[in-house]
């Protein structure tokens, strides 16, 4: 029986080497890429027992293994499960048809008005040397981060945010979270990073404004109590030192 070779077979082989990629990246990123190589090695085990020796005795309990571990998987890998789902959703390519439509003019000024009380507080918290954390939610709801802080509710106020992250408010080490153009909740805790590329002069509050750009579409802006310098974490990666008007780019831009 010949050999039967088509195009269609080229474009699966690729398409499988594509898919074991962004899985090795994605394992990489999470510290999980231990798991995802034996995980590998038990798969070519099975495959090699069960297709090339064809050992059926063998070859049934590796079955069995592999049809109870796929569930297994599910639970072990979960939270990067979740973090696929959510880039392949939120591709720029897939959101853009939706904005195309939009009042962009009355839009901007709205904008404006959201994005300056925040430059400004950045901006006094950094003089002051005083450490805070905002998350702006954007597309992906952060319902569930704001469940574990205190419900505020308020508009967006200059005072009100420098208020929130004074040394000696109750609500100073959580961060805070903005939504619809509203400041929901304080106080909230957020997933940290375990990324090991980043800078050891960074803290906590640096590892949770990147973890919660890593879960989601949100913007983290941090305030550095140490050195009172102002960062943006965004999809998974920081721009460091910023000045009042890149802020103010970076929000307008992304926002």
């Amino acid at each position: 029986m010949p050999f039967d070779f088509e195009i269609k077979d080229i474009v699966d082989i690729l398409l499988v080497a594509l898919m074991l990629y962004y899985i090795y990246r994605l394992m990489k990123e999470s510290r999980s890429l231990n798991i995802f190589i034996g995980i590998m090695v038990f798969v070519l085990i099975w495959l090699f027992v069960s297709q090339v020796l064809e050992m059926r005795l063998m070859g049934s309990i590796l079955d069995k293994l592999v049809s109870v571990g796929v569930i297994a998987i599910i639970v072990l890998f979960q939270e990067e499960i979740r973090k696929f789902l959510y880039t392949l959703g939120a591709h720029q390519r897939f959101r853009s048809f939706f904005h195309y439509f939009k009042n962009k003019d009355k839009e901007g000024e709205e904008d404006k008005e959201t994005i300056m009380p925040i430059v400004m507080a950045c901006m006094n918290m950094a003089r002051q040397k005083v450490g805070a954390l905002i998350v702006v939610e954007r597309s992906v709801a952060l319902d569930d981060i704001v469940e574990t802080g205190d419900r505020i509710d308020a508009s967006i106020n200059q005072r009100l945010i420098e208020n929130i992250f004074f040394k000696n408010s109750p609500l100073h080490d959580g961060a805070m979270v903005i939504s619809k153009k509203r400041i929901k909740a304080a106080g909230c805790i957020l997933p940290v990073s375990h990324n090991l590329d980043i800078p050891k002069e960074l803290g906590l509050r640096h590892r949770a404004g990147l973890g919660i750009s890593q879960a989601s579409d949100a913007i983290a802006i941090i305030v550095s109590e140490e050195t009172g310098r102002i960062s943006v974490a965004n999809k998974g990666e920081f721009r460091l030192r910023l000045s009042a008007e890149e802020l103010e780019a970076v929000l307008a831009k992304e926002m």
